[in-house]
């Protein structure tokens, strides 16, 4: 896509990306506004809703004590206008006292045998009816007729006379009545005046009916509801008493408003928490059609039972808001995209339209036409471009020539080092073979030099690595010094305080004098800052032709020289021999003790743990054989297993470890909560015959009863060079019973990438010389990450060895590579000292 089309579509993707940016703020802060609005509208009327409730509680109560008063006097007329006995007075007698009186009835209580009964009334509905079911009202009735002051802690008590509760009518549960009883004991009959729904029609006419009735009548407000938080979306407690059933008044699910946006079941747990939280609840649905949002608020008073106010709001309209304030945004919106658009195809225009003419001006000074001008008269970055490129074609002729001359420079840099100034590995490498052709053609003798300074890294680690360049600089010059101007000496370092020289056409003699001139001139004091710092050097000697005509085994006896001189104390120059390759010298003894020793098992099997250092357990632990002769003392593993190899003792001695390691994990794991798996090595030879092995292992893990999971078998890559069906197959067979198949010393060898993914293994391990390369400023990572890499995407575990430095494990932590083993965690050890490490880790 071209710039001109480019420009026009990036700024109107910016601006569409803000515009939506805007609307989808605006549109949540427009919401959450209403919803404070709301809140704020619901928390007014939730106050002036549980102020009319409590007033009128406390309101109510006074005027029911006013009215029980008021019913004892209109008792007291009531018997004086009356004949002592029932049966001396008629209903239509009471109806018309009970209008004279003030009252809304009057009825006469009297007993019976087993009962009290209305015997006179001025509602029929009252006649008959009897109270024996009527708990604490007939308790009181029946200490009236005792003439004892009523105790049954309702209602009001006066002398001979004791007034209820309001309460609904039993007998006409229609209403709700406001009794007194009044017996001095002149008359066989109680007095009982009574009121009907005056208490009621108080609380519609003054209480949080009509404040209900005019909140609700507001836009949004759908709905009002005083909830019994007792009583609510329980089973109703309905009363049944002379044919009748209602519901007490203290037991109604709903004290005041309507309920009829119902959703009982949601309605009564939103209740319920609101009690118990203490705080408001509210949640949103459709409810009659309509999206609605309830609020329940808890109200709590000292002297009464609490209660919840329910709110229903029109949620419709908040959306209705919300889409119409979105739709102006969006219509606002596309505006000025189309406003947006028209200006940017002019700015794109304006820029696009320059710029082509100077891609066609550079396009011509790129095919060799220096120092073309171009005409542009900007005074915006373009124009400052248009003068940049001038400049450019005028010294591009000049720019060249400096690059042929930076070419010499750069062809130095390749080849010398840039700390010392010396030859590099590089040149080193390069020049060597030609060295070597040149004096196998003239006849002439070629001496290496390997020199490496002893304790450089304890210096190193002591004054750090800056102070370290230092002294690699010293230690350069003295090389130089020591090679003033000799045409046959190539003098280069390897890398870090390693340096190889190169004497062409010397004699042993002479070779041997020149180094320990410089062995002696490396010793002598360096100063560092006022400090005086000690340090040697180890200087190992090949030569060509004596020694060999291999290149690579010419720089190797070299090596094996100084690691020589360095064994022995340092400070020397040693000269290559077959005395320094013991096993070379005394191969044929150490056969003899080898076989001696496995026959006799003078062999011993180390372990050494593999740890998990993501979570620090053992998991496992590796099994290596070691050999302690009383001859020749410690033999190395590198020494003794070559012989075993080559002599047939390899099978012998494998199935020593084999036996071992398994019995004795297997021992361990009994007593372990997590089992340890056992890895033992396997060489080329057990393949030999892949059928026997298969069956000795399987008799092995039997007998040491330990189980093919806890077992793992390491190979190297050489055995999967050959890559033979019958190796694959036996593998995969003891994948089958649940061995654990891993590559040992995994990237120093050859494998090919392109099968390794089809083999029949669980595990890489990374080779020890990998993991101990990384320094601390961690160089030298790429093969490492690279192998754990390859392990993750073919699916295998990975496993690092050699591990002893914690800057090291924590950058294999870094790489997800947590199993680990080295020095860092524990070398090999025998049995007992692994069962104390056992116990000392755990």
């Amino acid at each position: 896509m071209s710039l001109k089309k480019k420009i026009p579509l990036i700024f109107c993707l910016l601006v569409f990306f803000i515009l939506l940016t805007n609307n989808v703020f605006h549109y949540m802060r427009s919401k959450n506004q209403l919803l404070d609005y709301n809140k704020k509208i619901i928390k007014m009327i939730v106050q002036e809703v549980s102020y009319q409730v409590k007033n009128t509680k406390n309101s109510s109560l006074y005027v029911e004590d006013i009215l029980g008063r008021d019913l004892r006097t209109a008792s007291l007329v009531i018997k004086n206008a009356l004949p002592p006995h029932y049966q001396d007075i008629t209903n239509e007698q009471l109806k018309r006292l009970a209008k004279e009186s003030g009252v809304s009835h009057i009825t006469l209580l009297a007993k019976t045998k087993d009962d009290i009964v209305g015997v006179r009334s001025s509602d029929r509905q009252e006649i008959g009816m009897g109270t024996n079911g009527w708990g604490y009202w007939y308790d009181a009735y029946m200490q009236l007729f005792a003439l004892k002051p009523v105790s049954v802690g309702k209602g009001l008590t006066l002398p001979n006379y004791w007034t209820g509760p309001i309460e609904v009518a039993s007998s006409n549960p229609n209403h709700i009545d406001k009794w007194g009883y009044y017996y001095d004991g002149s008359t066989n009959y109680i007095i009982n005046p009574y009121f009907r729904d005056k208490v009621t029609d108080y609380e519609k006419r003054f209480g949080p009916w009509k404040i209900i009735r005019d909140f609700t009548k507001e836009e949004g407000i759908l709905e009002i509801t005083v909830f019994n938080p007792k009583n609510f979306g329980k089973k109703e407690e309905i009363v049944h008493l002379n044919g009748n059933k209602y519901i007490r008044i203290s037991a109604q699910p709903i004290w005041y408003g309507k309920y009829q946006y119902q959703n009982i079941a949601t309605d009564a747990a939103m209740v319920k928490k609101a009690i118990n939280s203490k705080k408001n609840q509210t949640y949103q649905g459709y409810l009659k059609g309509k999206m609605i949002m309830k609020t329940f608020v808890p109200v709590f008073s000292k002297n009464d039972l609490p209660f919840v106010i329910g709110l229903v709001y029109d949620y419709g309209l908040i959306q209705e808001e919300l889409t119409h304030e979105l739709f102006v945004h969006i219509l606002l919106s596309i505006v000025i995209m189309i406003i947006v658009l028209i200006i940017s195809f002019i700015f794109s225009r304006s820029i696009t339209q320059p710029i082509g003419y100077i891609v066609d001006q550079v396009n011509e000074i790129a095919q060799g036409k220096f120092g073309k001008i171009l005409n542009l008269k900007r005074k915006d970055e373009l124009g400052l471009l248009t003068e940049n490129v001038n400049a450019m074609s005028k010294h591009l002729r000049s720019y060249v020539e400096d690059l042929n001359r930076s070419k010499e420079l750069i062809e130095y840099q390749a080849f010398h080092d840039p700390l010392t100034g010396l030859l590099n590995r590089r040149y080193f490498q390069e020049k060597l073979k030609q060295i070597i052709d040149h004096a196998t053609e003239t006849g002439e003798t070629v001496s290496v030099l390997f020199i490496d300074l002893d304790r450089f890294k304890q210096v190193n680690d002591s004054f750090g690595h800056n102070k370290g360049d230092e002294i690699l600089k010293i230690v350069s010059d003295r090389i130089k010094d020591c090679f003033p101007n000799d045409k046959n000496a190539i003098l280069t370092r390897q890398g870090g305080d390693e340096f190889i020289i190169l004497l062409k056409n010397r004699t042993l003699a002479e070779t041997q004098a020149a180094a320990e001139r410089l062995v002696n001139n490396l010793k002598r004091p360096y100063s560092i800052n006022d400090n005086e710092i000690y340090l040697s050097a180890s200087c190992g000697i090949s030569m060509y032709p004596e020694h060999t005509d291999n290149i690579d085994t010419l720089i190797i006896y070299s090596d094996v020289a100084m690691y020589s001189a360095k064994n022995k104390g340092g400070n020397r120059v040693t000269v290559y021999s077959q005395k320094l390759n013991p096993s070379e010298i005394e191969r044929p003894r150490l056969e003899a003790h080898l076989r001696n020793a496995i026959e006799n098992e003078k062999i011993e099997v180390f372990y050494q743990p593999k740890i998990n250092a993501k979570t620090g357990t053992i998991f496992g632990a590796e099994a290596l054989v070691r050999w302690t002769d009383e001859e020749f003392g410690v033999v190395s593993p590198e020494v003794f297993i070559p012989i075993a190899e080559d002599t047939g003792l390899i099978q012998p001695l494998w199935d020593f470890v084999m036996k071992h390691a398994s019995k004795q994990v297997s021992d361990w794991n009994s007593n372990l909560s997590q089992p340890l798996t056992i890895s033992i090595n396997f060489s080329a030879m057990q393949f030999q015959e892949p059928c026997v092995m298969l069956q000795k292992v399987e008799d092995i893990l039997a007998e040491s009863k330990l189980p093919p999971g806890q077992l793992e078998i390491e190979i190297t890559e050489s055995i999967l060079l050959s890559n033979s069906s019958e190796i694959v197959h036996t593998l995969k067979s003891l994948q089958d019973l649940g061995i654990a198949v891993s590559i040992d010393d995994f990237g120093t060898g050859y494998s090919s990438l392109s099968y390794l993914k089809d083999l029949p293994i669980n595990t890489l391990k990374i080779d020890q010389s990998f993991i101990q390369n990384i320094d601390k400023d961690l160089r030298n990572t790429e093969i490492p990450e690279a192998i754990i890499n390859l392990a993750r995407s073919l699916h295998l575990d990975v496993i690092a060895e050699g591990v002893e430095e914690e800057y090291q494990k924590e950058f294999l932590l870094s790489k997800d590579c947590m199993r680990m083993q080295g020095y860092l965690f524990s070398k090999p050890l025998s049995k007992v000292d692994f069962e104390q490490f056992l116990k000392k880790y755990h």
